[in-house]
């Protein structure tokens, strides 16, 4: 660095020095500056201090004169669509629980209902759908948000019927009794009240009054509307099969009971009808109303199905006309619980009725033989399962004398077999010739061909009735029985890890052991006689094909059946096979069957009965062969 540079670096330096001395202020000018700080810090301490102390005691100003008129005019809005129940449409809602050993009710005071009901005794069943294991659930009714219980009150001057849903009332308990009392505004004597009494078991007594609310109801109102929206939660394992036993069962007057479609969409309207109860239905449980003293003038069911993908399986709703009656008082039993047989029968007007076993013979059979047996048997029996054993041996011995009917006309015909065998091959170029020689045959012998088949016929009734007795009857919910963990429903061996069109997603053990033994039961029959009847090589295999084709077809079907009723099929079709061989090889005299076909060869044939018409289809069948045998000698000589 130069003399220069050094100097100027120099200089510049003194003058910074310099400049700091002679311009810093003095001890007095800092003071007075720091004095001036200090005020202004006060001040604005003080500032913030007051905006804190003016928020703390800041008063609520009155509503300005816009909010009052707005107000004003809301409240003559409510007086103008609620009457004289305006002042119960603003409040609070507030829950009560009420419970017994079975039950536990959540009524809520808004619309005095009913808001949800925990069954103690059940539980759902939910199946985690990656895992595949089943856990319990509680189980609740009525629940769903959605749901709505409403009386529609004919209040005078109001711009509509008054919804009880938009009123809350006033609540009041006393033990298992809880009242609901919608007061009219300046009348204590005006009232719509409800009151629910909960005792034993799954009924609730409700009642009903209007009490002196005839000045304020329409001049010409003779009923009240009660509008029932209810939907159905799905609960049990099978959807599919739980939505087709979901419907509106009712009852009207001196009329069977009914109820709505179960596969479709459908409307009933009794309106202007007498109807003694209404019941919202799933496959094993109920919500319903019955009427005690009187009946509701008048009902309109109306059942909706729900897309699969839908959390619920149906949307049932009912409007029920209540009777206001001189005294306004109105009775009824609202039954929340299990379709349980002998607790439905005890109301005595037909309520068992909503326990899906069936109608016509098939629902006499599964009510008064086949359900006093099962319980009989259940009464020292704890296993479901072994009780479905037992059922099975005591309807198959029962009906044994029909079994041993067909074996031995199955017998006849096998000891013929031999003969019809060389028959048909002497004519195996021509099938119409040895069908008629085969119906010759049999009444030469004296043997009835369909001998085997109405003993069959006779035992299909009770078959249909227990198609509808075990997926009907809630004594099979949820019991398990081997691998069966539930024997209304399917049984599973196994999942599958995709899902087969018409079989599922699973495979049923019960089913795959029915169709074997079917299989084997079918094997075994065709082996000891003649099953073709006559008919050609083509016909017979045909026939053959059907006969162990249908339980492959069957296997679709009864996959997603219920366990219980898999499980009697192939307990039957076990005894069936026991029953044939032990029939056939230790009680059946076959030298004595051979005897008396032979005597019946020498025996003058009998005009009448089925020997007359296989005569009159051998007349037939001959005159057909003449007539062919003719044809074709004319075809002969032309050429």
């Amino acid at each position: 660095m130069d003399k220069n540079t050094t100097t100027g670096f120099l200089l510049i330096f003194l003058l910074i020095l310099g400049y700091q001395y002679f311009m810093s202020p003095s001890e007095a000018e800092i003071s007075r500056q720091q004095a001036i700080q200090d005020s202004l810090n006060l001040v604005e301490q003080q500032r913030l201090d007051n905006q804190v102390e003016a928020k703390e005691q800041e008063v609520i100003p009155l509503k300005p004169a816009e909010q009052v008129v707005q107000d004003s005019l809301q409240q003559l809005q409510f007086q103008g669509r609620y009457g004289s129940l305006a002042h119960l449409v603003q409040g609070s809602e507030q829950e009560t629980v009420i419970e017994n050993d079975v039950i536990k009710v959540t009524f809520t005071n808004k619309g005095g209902r009913v808001k949800e009901v925990l069954l103690k005794e059940h539980f759902k069943l939910h199946l985690d759908s990656t895992t595949k294991i089943e856990t319990q659930m509680p189980l609740y009714l009525l629940k769903d948000e959605k749901n709505k219980f409403d009386y529609l009150l004919p209040i005078k001057y109001a711009a509509a019927p008054v919804k009880s849903s938009d009123l809350y009332f006033t609540t009041s308990q006393s033990g298992n009794t809880i009242k609901f009392r919608a007061q009219a505004a300046g009348s204590p004597n005006q009232f719509f009240e409800q009151t629910y009494t909960i005792t034993d078991g799954y009924n609730i007594d409700y009642d009903i009054q209007f009490s002196g609310l005839g000045s304020l109801f329409d001049s010409d109102a003779k009923s009240v509307k009660l509008k029932w929206v209810d939907y159905l939660d799905k609960i049990e394992r099978n959807t599919t099969y739980e939505r087709n036993y979901a419907t509106i069962y009712y009852k009207e007057i001196e009329e069977d009971p009914d109820y709505c479609s179960c596969t479709g969409d459908d409307e009933e309207n009794f309106e202007g009808k007498t109807i003694e109860w209404v019941s919202h239905s799933n496959q094993f449980f109920q919500s319903s109303l019955l009427a005690k003293e009187g009946n509701f003038k008048g009902a309109i069911m109306e059942t909706k199905v729900l897309d699969i993908s839908e959390n619920d399986l149906k949307k049932l709703e009912s409007e029920i006309y209540i009777p206001i009656g001189d005294e306004g008082k109105f009775a009824m039993d609202f039954f929340i619980g299990p379709k349980d047989f002998e607790v439905l029968q005890k109301y005595n007007n037909e309520f068992e009725y909503t326990v899906p076993f069936g109608t016509s013979i098939f629902g006499t059979i599964n009510r008064w033989v086949i359900r006093p047996l099962f319980n009989f048997l259940s009464g020292f029996i704890v296993s479901k399962g072994i009780v479905i054993l037992i059922l099975t041996l005591i309807i198959k011995m029962t009906l044994y004398p029909l079994t041993y009917k067909m074996v031995h006309s199955q017998s006849k015909m096998a000891a013929l077999k031999p003969q019809l065998a060389s028959m048909k091959e002497r004519h195996k170029d021509d099938p119409q010739k040895a069908q008629m020689e085969t119906m010759k045959v049999y009444q030469e012998f004296g043997v009835n061909p369909l001998g085997g088949c109405l003993p069959v016929m006779v035992q299909m009734p009770i078959w249909f009735a227990l198609y509808r007795f075990f997926p009907g009857s809630i004594e099979f919910r949820q019991a398990d029985f081997l691998w069966a963990t539930d024997l209304s429903s399917f049984d599973v061996a196994f999942w599958l890890p995709f899902e087969i069109p018409f079989y599922g997603m699973h495979v049923s053990l019960f089913t795959l052991l029915w169709a074997g033994t079917t299989v084997l039961y079918t094997w075994y029959n065709m082996n000891q006689m003649d099953m073709t009847g006559g008919m050609g090589g083509q016909n017979a295999k045909m026939m053959k094909y059907m006969q162990y084709g249908m339980p492959v077809m069957f296997l679709f079907f009864f996959n997603n059946f219920a366990a219980g009723l898999t499980c009697y099929l192939f307990f039957s079709n076990l005894t069936n096979v026991l029953q044939m061989v032990i029939t056939k090889q230790y009680i059946i005299d076959h030298d004595k069957i051979k005897a008396q076909l032979e005597a019946n060869k020498k025996k003058p044939k009998k005009k009448g009965g089925f020997q007359a018409r296989l005569q009159d289809a051998l007349k037939e069948q001959q005159k057909v062969q003449a007539e062919r045998e003719k044809l074709k000698g004319k075809k002969g000589r032309k050429k």
